[in-house]
């Protein structure tokens, strides 16, 4: 089971930590995986990490002001947000795959079989 937290009510030029808790699994062989979804918008990709060589990709608008960590010891999963913009305003939802997942499928939802529930991000402007 996934817990996602950290979303919140912030500024713009603000920052956020969203965190993505895993329960009752190791997670040496994962990959997870965080996109967000705006109102009457379809979910689109943010960033995602292997778990075991730390490989990470990110979607280009978040280059740079994103950062896609994991802690290993405590099976959670974060996401740096920095420099937040109004239009990153959205439901943001981890997931993971049971696996290593190729590089060029990470950005892909189809390829995470679990999902959490999603925390808000409301950026002001």
């Amino acid at each position: 089971q996934l817990q996602a937290s950290g979303g919140g009510l912030v500024q713009a030029g603000g920052s956020l930590r969203l965190s993505c808790a895993a329960s009752g699994r190791p997670f040496s062989t994962y990959t997870m995986g965080w996109f967000r979804q705006a109102p009457g918008k379809e979910r689109e990709f943010v960033a995602a990490i292997r778990w075991g060589d730390g490989a990470t990709r990110y979607a280009d608008s978040m280059k740079g002001r994103f950062t896609i960590s994991r802690d290993g010891a405590s099976n959670t999963g974060n996401l740096q947000m920095n420099s937040l913009k109004p239009e990153d305003t959205a439901v943001y939802y981890c997931a993971t795959h049971s696996g290593n997942l190729i590089t060029g499928t990470m950005s892909r939802a189809l390829s995470y079989e679990d999902w959490g529930q999603g925390t808000l991000v409301t950026v002001s402007s």
